[in-house]
């Protein structure tokens, strides 16, 4: 069911939100709606079901805390692709 709102927004960004929906042939509510949807699955991102797979693989490797991953990643790489 569709139910009718309405924003206040200043005239140079409906201007645009225009162009950008009249490029794209989609319509203006379509475009709010596909933001809302968006903005709401990040929302939900922390409800992620984890798998059991990985649920059992997690904590098997144990690293230093003080242990640098993007040095080390970096490193592999340099030796990776300089041979």
């Amino acid at each position: 069911m569709n139910t009718k709102l309405t924003l206040k927004l200043n005239k140079r960004s409906i201007d645009s939100a225009k162009k950008y929906a009249q490029k794209n042939k989609k319509s203006l509510s379509v475009l709010v709606e596909n933001y809302f949807n968006l903005i709401a699955e990040k929302d939900n991102t922390d409800k992620i079901e984890i798998s059991p797979n990985v649920l059992e693989l997690s904590g098997i490797i144990e690293l230093s805390e003080d242990m640098n991953l993007k040095e080390v990643y970096g490193k592999h790489l340099d030796e990776k692709y300089s041979k």
